[in-house]
This record gives C-alpha cells, structure tokens and sequence, in this order.
C-alpha cells in the first residue's frame, strides 16, 4: 500500500480536485472575486450575503440559501425547489456514449437527493454527427430515466455538429435542505457508499447501478431525504469525480470548517487497492457531518439498506484537513491559505 504521503500527494494533485478548483475561477466572474472574500463588488448581485453569495426567499421565512452546492436551492412555498446540471467530457461521451447518457440521468438524481430533495424531472442537450452517433447516449438516458422513475421532458438537439456533446439538468423538491453548507465543529464525519458494484475499466469509475434492481436504487436514495425530514442530519454531498476526500474537502470548504480523516475507516472492498479507492467516483456514495449522538441511527438506516457506511472522522473549526492512517498525519489542504472551489466563508479577513 502507498505510505500515506504518497496518497495525500496522489489526491492533491489529481485531475479530480483540479477540475473542482475550476469552480471558483467561474464563480469568481460570474460574482466578483472581492464579493466571494466577504466585501460585495461594486457590481455584484445585491442579495448576496457578506460572506457568501445567496438567493433571498421573498417569503416572511427570510431562507438564505448559498450557492455553491450540490443543485440551486429556491424557496418556494413550504420548501425548495431544487435544480443542478451536469455537462461531461467529449472524449467520455465519444468513447462511453451509452453510459455517458445513463450517467446524463444517475448523477443528477444524486444532486437531488443529496440536498434532501426528490426528483421531479429532467431536460437535455445532446450534440452529435448524425443521428446513428446520437442513438446510444439517448438510449442511456431512456433506460437510467425508466431505472430511476424520473421523466425526460424536453431539451436541445443538434445533430449536425462535429462531435458528439451531453449536457442535462434536472428538477427536484425538498421539504427541508441537505446542505454543505450545515456542518458543524464536533460532528462526525460519515462516508455511505454502496460497494455492490464494480470499476468500469479502465476508469475510475465505480458502478453500482447498471445492472442493480431499480425499485432497490430507488429506494436506496430514500434515505437522503428521511435524513433531511427526521432531523438526523442538516449537511450532506454526493461524492464526486473528486472522490470521498476531496468531496468532504468541499464540504468543509462551504461551512468554514476542517477536519481530520482516517482513511482506513472508509468503507472499501476488500479487493481494491486504497489509492485507487480514494480517487473513484461511485454511482452511490455520499458524504455527511452528523452530531455525535445521531450517528448510530444513520449509520444504521443505510446498513438496513446494504449500504456500508461508518464514521471516518471529525470536524473542528482549524480550517484544515488533515488524514490520518495509524499514528500517521499528513495536511491535504489549508481553506485558511487557499480555496478550493471558493464557496466557502473568508478565513483570512
């Protein structure tokens, strides 16, 4: 096994945090950078908060949900509707059409019951040269929509374009907010994955959906939600192309918070190697802060499920997350001195 400098090495440098550290080059356009550190830029949004850019609900409930989560959070009547998308990579959309399409559908549903929320439905744009490159990715969206019982009710179609290109986004609806933004200091860090699955070679990717019985997915993702409604937790993601340490790196990030991470506690199979592990994107994974005295009770929700899930770690207010294997502690990132995705609280001012 890779000493644990090596594999804090592996994910700092990694094309999966790289791709997340895009985000805040975007979001600092979109919203001015002076405006992400705390002081609104002269031409920022004026319902962005100090610290954090977000939507006010017009509503007597005064909601301020930040931006910057798993989907955009909108108030609306006695909840929230929920909205995310995803857009992917040419070279995964040429060489993986079909699974490309499923994941149009997979990962969005993720976004959804993520925040706490449920589907209501989802739209598309596909690009594509000819109607015969286009066929497979549409029939992966058709099967993952059936699996998940969320409709495809529209979108955008070119296919007269040089290559083949994917983009969807979907719907949903929360009684009450999942959020990377809740997390405390003094909660426990949990990690849920369902390792009933298997890498799509040669990628880092690990699906537990294709394949699987819908009506047991469907309601594998029902756990999310009951979290949400019952009070057991207020912060929660859906792991990433990031992978399980640079997911809960963002969720940090967004709640100002740093922690300490035992990576031989993360729920694996026994067969995988850990450096691979650390760096996959499950088809169903998720990450969560939880006061101390619920995890029990969450941790057996999804273990009634065939989910494994266990307490990995801790949350503190250093701003730092450091993993742990053994005696052994290794920094994987400083909020205080560098964001990751920018969405979080200033720490320097």
């Amino acid at each position: 096994m890779s000493s644990l400098t090596e594999l804090t090495k592996s994910i700092q440098q990694g094309l999966g945090l790289a791709h997340k550290r895009d985000i805040a080059e975007v979001v600092g356009k979109l919203y001015g950078s002076h405006g992400l550190r705390g002081n609104p830029a002269p031409d920022a949004p004026a319902s962005r908060t100090a610290e954090r850019f977000s939507l006010h609900s017009h509503a007597e409930r005064g909601n301020d949900v930040p931006v910057g989560d798993d989907c955009a959070a909108i108030p609306d009547g006695d909840g929230f509707l929920l909205l995310a998308s995803e857009g992917y990579l040419n070279d995964f959309v040429a060489s993986q059409p079909w699974f490309a399409g499923y994941c149009g559908v997979m990962v969005n549903v993720s976004d959804i019951y993520a925040m706490g929320g449920r589907p209501i439905a989802v739209v598309d744009a596909i690009w594509s040269d000819g109607a015969g490159q286009a066929k497979p990715i549409l029939e992966g969206m058709a099967t993952a929509a059936q699996v998940y019982g969320v409709p495809v009710v529209g979108g955008h179609s070119n296919l007269r374009n040089d290559r083949p290109q994917l983009s969807v986004a979907i719907l949903g609806r929360a009684q009450k907010l999942l959020s990377s933004f809740a997390a405390k200091p003094e909660q426990q860090l949990l990690a849920a994955i369902d390792l009933r699955g298997h890498f799509r070679e040669p990628y880092l990717w690990w699906d537990a959906s294709t394949g699987a019985p819908p009506e047991r997915l469907r309601q594998d993702l029902e756990i999310l939600p009951t979290l949400a409604e019952t009070g057991l937790c207020d912060a929660a993601k859906d792991i990433s192309n990031a992978g399980v340490i640079g997911t809960l790196l963002m969720l940090l990030e967004c709640s100002g918070l740093g922690g300490v991470i035992d990576i031989n506690a993360i729920p694996r199979p026994s067969h995988i190697d850990l450096a691979r592990w650390l760096r996959c994107f499950p088809s169903y994974g998720f990450v969560l802060s939880v006061d101390t005295h619920d995890t029990g009770d969450v941790i057996e929700l999804f273990s009634l499920r065939g989910i494994a899930c266990a307490a990995i770690g801790k949350t503190d207010d250093s701003g730092r997350l450091r993993l742990k294997a053994g005696d052994a502690e290794q920094l994987l990132w400083d909020l205080n001195s560098e964001a990751l995705i920018g969405c979080g609280p200033n720490r320097q001012d």
